[in-house]
């Protein structure tokens, strides 16, 4: 009898595992939303009526989550240690990319710092609004956005990928504030695109990919600096990155890019600055170019 039992348990353990709703049908349009522990239900009710989410899976993400993905990087008291910022994330076509909006009250992480660093992690398409009733950091919604994609996908992202994509969320942003230059996010997406194809063997090869392209985009960055970038990178290879979707998905941006200067507008902006920006973009298009 005993066995019997613990047969049934067993079969029922598995009935539920594969009816779960975590998502192995998951298609297109279906969203999540998540939401910082430490708000009120008020406040919850707000944040999902600000995101059109009524009809959306909702989880939480608390403070604890967001000081063990960000407390090697930033220091606590960025943390805080409450809970606030939201993401609602929402699963697009294949090869639609990763579109990222973010509220007034994000006052620290960009679009493109969200963006790189879910490309990082392996997540290609999605779109993804990030928000909060007060004027927060933001940097708890990646956590958010991350535990949410893989409750909706039912797909698991390591442990090592999710620090990765943390770390490098954070160095985009230092950089961004040292150099004072909105740039720095499509820098270092064109560097990882360019690491993924080249793929260095060294920590010194991979200095010297971050300074031929930051020279590229006119920044100056510092020895101290080029270190920073090139240890992340060397981390980046040690984790288990999808670099194939990297390259795929830089390329796709710095498409969009050249389409943009070819239109009538860019062709404006060309004259305005002589042609070294058409030039740019061609070289970078050429990295992707079959050998």
């Amino acid at each position: 009898m005993k066995k019997l039992n613990k047969r049934l348990m067993a079969i029922l353990l598995a009935t539920i595992l594969v009816t779960s709703p975590v998502l192995a049908d998951a298609t297109v349009g279906d969203s999540i939303i998540s939401i910082g522990a430490d708000l009120t239900e008020d406040q919850k009710s707000k944040v999902i009526k600000e995101l059109d989410a009524e009809n959306s899976q909702l989880i939480e993400v608390t403070n604890a989550e967001e000081h063990k993905y960000l407390g090697s990087y930033i220091p606590a008291g960025k943390i805080g240690s409450t809970a606030l910022s939201n993401a609602k994330v929402t699963l697009t076509e294949k090869g639609s990319g990763i579109n990222v909006k973010v509220s007034d009250n994000i006052n620290y992480i960009t679009p493109e710092m969200y963006r790189n660093a879910l490309i990082t992690a392996g997540i290609t398409d999605a779109d993804v609004e990030v928000t909060a009733l007060t004027s927060v950091t933001g940097t708890g919604a990646l956590t958010g956005i991350m535990k949410a994609y893989e409750t909706i996908t039912g797909k698991v992202i390591p442990e090592d990928v999710k620090q990765v994509a943390n770390e490098e969320m954070v160095v985009t942003f230092d950089l961004n504030e040292q150099l004072d230059n909105e740039e720095t996010a499509k820098m270092l997406n064109d560097i990882k695109a360019t690491f993924a194809k080249q793929m260095p063997e060294t920590k010194e090869e991979a200095k010297t990919i971050i300074v031929n392209i930051s020279n590229q985009y006119n920044i100056n960055l510092t020895d101290e600096q080029v270190d920073q970038i090139a240890d992340l990178l060397m981390k980046m290879k040690n984790v288990n990155i999808d670099w194939n979707a990297v390259s795929e998905t830089a390329s796709k941006y710095i498409g969009k890019a050249r389409d943009y200067f070819q239109s009538e507008k860019g062709q404006e902006t060309l004259k305005q600055t002589g042609n070294f920006l058409q030039r740019f973009f061609y070289w970078i298009a050429s990295l992707f170019k079959k050998d």
